[in-house]
């Protein structure tokens, strides 16, 4: 029932070391399985969105925002016969590369290793997935499917892209990704931003009162706000957000179908020739959605409460890379065992640097207050 520009198992480029064929499961399936079992998608649910993991139980983690993202991605990939499974363990092990306290985190470490290469999540997610994860007596990682790793990776400048073998030559041939992956990156989009909104709402930080200056949203607000007896302040800013996704979703569809229609989408061949995604809004509802992201920067992550927990989380992310920068018998043996076994400082600290990446909130901060902080 797949769609003619779906991506099938059966034409996979495959994983890099061959495996049996599964007996019950294909092989996107088994991609979605193993991330599932693994370490990093546990310790998504200890890791900040936007507010950190202690300030409360009803905010989105990173884990919750994979389930949010996977969840749209699979109704919109059913209804244009892509391929479900696919698109189901890309959104999962999208975010698996997030550093402890979200983006604060990321920036912190990003300038921790400016001298060493950098951190981006999307490289380390798939440096989690190809080498990081080890459960496997004949490889290491969890040895994906290149069209899983595709996905997963969502960008990538040149220069890294020349050392990523196969999984970085659509970067140098300027080649789109498969639908599925097209899929998974708008879904994030979509959940981030909606799921952003309901937070905010349900921090106090936002009013709802305060969407009503958009012409897309007003319209909305004020219908149900007439349809709703019960005047209880979260069912209706609930069906405010529950819309404006179902909103997103009806959009995306419409318009993808209309790239798929215009350009006569018969293969994934056509789908990676094209210069531009084929999944996206239309122009006039992108706008929309930049809109949308302009507000939540503002009102949202540049908020004096948001602002005081990333401070605190640079802090912390800057002591721990300090500390074991002097200290690297201080981390786990394995984690030692692989520092030490590099000849050059470079590697060295990427180690270092995949050691802070990999843990929660929550004992980031244990270590920090209980090792570093004097």
């Amino acid at each position: 029932m797949l769609a003619p520009y779906a991506s099938s198992p059966s034409v996979s480029l495959g994983r890099k070391i061959q495996e049996p064929i599964p007996l019950y499961r294909t092989e996107f399936q088994r991609d979605r399985d193993r991330v599932l079992h693994s370490t990093a998608f546990r310790r998504l649910e200890y890791k900040t969105q936007v507010f950190v993991n202690h300030a409360g139980d009803n905010y989105r983690t990173r884990l919750t925002h994979s389930l949010e993202v996977s969840q749209i991605a699979r109704t919109v990939a059913r209804f244009l016969n892509l391929n479900e499974e696919l698109t189901e363990a890309i959104c999962l092990a999208h975010d698996l590369g997030h550093t402890p306290f979200g983006h604060a985190g990321q920036d912190a470490l990003n300038h921790c290793m400016k001298d060493f290469g950098g951190f981006e999540h999307n490289l380390q997610s798939l440096r989690i997935v190809d080498e990081l994860e080890y459960k496997y007596p004949n490889f290491r990682g969890l040895n994906l499917t290149y069209e899983t790793r595709e996905g997963i990776l969502k960008h990538c400048s040149l220069p890294v892209a020349r050392t990523l073998g196969l999984i970085g030559e659509r970067f140098l041939r300027n080649e789109q990704p498969s639908l599925e992956a097209q899929l998974a990156n708008v879904a994030d989009q979509i959940a981030y931003n909606h799921h952003d909104i309901d937070d905010g709402l349900r921090s106090g930080i936002l009013q709802l009162e305060d969407f009503n200056q958009f012409s897309w949203a007003k319209p909305t607000i004020k219908k149900i706000q007439s349809s709703i007896q019960d005047n209880y302040s979260r069912i209706i800013e609930y069906q405010f957000v529950n819309q404006s996704i179902g909103t997103a979703v009806h959009e995306l569809i419409t318009s993808t179908q209309t790239q798929l229609e215009k350009n006569n989408i018969q293969s994934i061949k056509d789908v990676r020739s094209m210069n531009s995604p084929l999944i996206r809004f239309s122009d006039s509802y992108e706008e929309v959605q930049q809109e949308l992201k302009s507000f939540l920067m503002e009102n949202l992550y540049k908020h004096s409460s948001i602002k005081t927990m990333s401070e605190e989380a640079a802090g912390i992310i800057n002591s721990l890379f300090a500390h074991y920068q002097k200290n690297p018998r201080a981390m786990p043996e394995y984690f030692y065992k692989a520092y030490d076994a590099n000849a050059n400082e470079y590697n060295a600290m990427r180690v270092i640097s995949d050691y802070i990446a990999g843990m929660t909130d929550r004992f980031a901060s244990k270590v920090f207050y209980n090792e570093v902080h004097e």
